[in-house]
């Protein structure tokens, strides 16, 4: 079985206290379903503790208590909708370069144009996902420490602290000023700074990063050291643009300490196709040889860890026109998501492989993962108009055999999704460097970008020199290599392009060739409903 094996048949009815309030449905107890555990059956021994452990994570890679459906936790809005990556991806993708989708949700179409409220139900359902797994996190690590001479235990304490600081993490880059909450209550909490919560994350990860299990010695799935050292390092490359403080050297540190550890890029072409990349986003990823490049991920598994989210998300959502579902092991396409011609552009491809406007169908980059049958790389109608904008195939139900996934309905996806993964530590390093950062060298940043290259060309074609190596080239190379992968809106942000005028992509503000929108939209605002509840909240400028 794929999923991580401490998740249990009965997840657990923890006490929930979110950043603003309690929610009801979440608070059941054994007379609501006599079939979940209470406090004292889950804290009773560490056994049980580990299962505790089992729904913060699932927290983040699932919907509810029952499947893909049926016992949500977060209500108002879809449940397949609600689940954390799919909306990472509608916040962090959609609204960029990468991607636009055909769907007219309420809300949805105001992502890519850059025209969302405080009542948008994507911005605000992320917002209580997040809280959601703070609160885990929260009653987690209070109930366990009565277990903590248990050593076991303390590694469990120091994995549910870093998830609630990668929940924060995700909070200061979407919503900058929220409150920071590290205990289970029911009182309204107060607002803190970015900086307030930035020192937060910092102090928690730089706390926690020795209680965690050595490099590679937890099981799949679930986080050691190297985890708190690669988002430590993320946190300072993002200092300068969320606090003004410039961390880059703290950046280098951390990353290199990352890079040094056990992880490795996977170099294992295990179908065969020229390419190793590819495996990274296939069905058996958790053992094809991509698994040790993952340093946080998320497990799916199409029979025992099922959502409309997730992998089953970004495999349905980006099939449609002339493209076969079985090619791609599911049952059927969503019609929905694509990307632009900005994100095309920026992959080397083969010149003498283009259709008669000119537009290539063929990459020497393998990284390339497009479907272009049928497909227009001009955007010219977003809505209902699977056709304008090429096809992502990015992430897939096939294994390295050729093999489709667990689920022989096709309905729900294998492919485990990674958060953080050492290819991208590399280019924060090299990131680092051209920043300034101290104790680093661009001829070893170049070194680690060739390596990412070797591996996508399949040759060393696509190196390139150290004098190549600057701001917007690693910018570029940031979204080849991680496009699709929620990082993209805060790439931007930091690099000054995501709202300006100087950097523009099909129907940008709402306008076909793009247009510039007001600085505010670098963060989105807190939900009205929120501001609506507690008067110590102040909403984010612009909102």
């Amino acid at each position: 079985m794929k999923t991580i094996n401490l998740i249990k048949k009965m997840m657990l009815a923890l006490p929930i206290a979110l950043l603003v309030s309690c929610h009801d449905d979440l608070d059941q107890d054994p007379k609501i379903n006599p079939n979940n555990f209470t406090e004292n059956d889950v804290f009773s021994n560490a056994d049980e503790a580990k299962s505790a452990l089992a729904k913060l994570y699932a927290s983040l890679a699932l919907t509810g208590q029952k499947g893909p459906s049926g016992e949500p936790d977060i209500t108002s809005i879809d449940e397949g909708t609600s689940q954390y990556s799919r909306m990472l991806f509608n916040l962090n993708e959609l609204t960029t370069d990468n991607a636009v989708v055909s769907w007219g949700d309420p809300g949805l179409p105001d992502l890519h144009a850059m025209n969302w409220g405080a009542g948008n139900i994507f911005t605000t359902a992320m917002y209580y996902r997040l809280a959601q797994e703070v609160s885990f996190c929260n009653s987690f690590i209070n109930n366990a420490e009565s277990l903590s001479e248990n050593s076991e235990v303390g590694f469990y304490i120091a994995e549910a602290r870093f998830l609630r600081a990668f929940a924060y993490y995700n909070l200061i880059d979407l919503y900058a000023n929220i409150p920071i909450v590290t205990e289970v209550s029911t009182s309204l909490p107060t607002q803190n700074s970015r900086e307030e919560v930035f020192n937060f994350v910092e102090s928690e990860l730089l706390d926690v990063q020795d209680q965690l299990k050595e490099s590679g010695a937890n099981e799949y799935g679930r986080v050691d050291r190297v985890a708190a050292w690669a988002l430590l390092s993320k946190l300072y490359l993002n200092a300068e643009t969320w606090v003004n403080e410039n961390r880059y050297t703290d950046a280098i540190t951390y990353a290199q300490k990352t890079i040094n550890s056990s992880y490795a890029i996977n170099t294992t072409d295990a179908n065969g196709n020229g390419s190793a990349y590819d495996e990274l986003f296939l069905a058996d990823n958790n053992s094809n040889g991509a698994q040790n490049e993952f340093i946080f991920v998320l497990n799916f598994d199409g029979n025992n860890s099922r959502t409309y989210g997730g992998t089953s998300f970004l495999v349905h959502a980006a099939i449609g026109g002339s493209m076969t579902a079985s090619d791609y092991g599911v049952n059927g396409g969503w019609e929905g998501l694509r990307t632009t011609k900005t994100l095309v552009s920026k992959f080397d491809y083969a010149v003498n492989e283009t259709d008669e406007d000119g537009n290539p169908t063929s990459w020497n980059d393998h990284r390339a993962l497009f479907y272009t049958d049928g497909q227009n790389l001009e955007i010219n109608t977003i809505a209902n108009t699977f056709s304008d904008g090429y096809a992502v195939v990015k992430f897939t139900n096939i294994d390295s055999e050729g093999n489709s996934g667990n689920d022989k309905a096709g309905n729900f996806v294998d492919t485990d999704l990674p958060l953080i993964r050492l290819a991208d530590i590399y280019l924060v390093y090299a990131e680092a460097v051209i920043r300034g950062g101290s104790g680093g060298d661009v001829q070893t940043a170049t070194n680690y970008i060739n390596e990412l290259r070797e591996r996508s060309f399949g040759n060393t074609n696509g190196n390139i020199s150290s004098s190549d190596v600057n701001l917007d080239f690693i910018l570029n190379e940031r979204a080849r290599e991680l496009y699709w992968e929620g990082q993209r809106r805060t790439d931007l942000i930091r690099f000054k392009k995501y709202t300006s005028a100087n950097y523009l992509w099909p129907f940008k503000g709402g306008v076909q060739n793009g247009t510039s929108v007001s600085d505010y939209r670098n963060v989105f605002p807190l939900p009205s409903d929120i501001i609506a509840i507690n008067s110590n909240l102040t909403q984010n400028p612009g909102y």
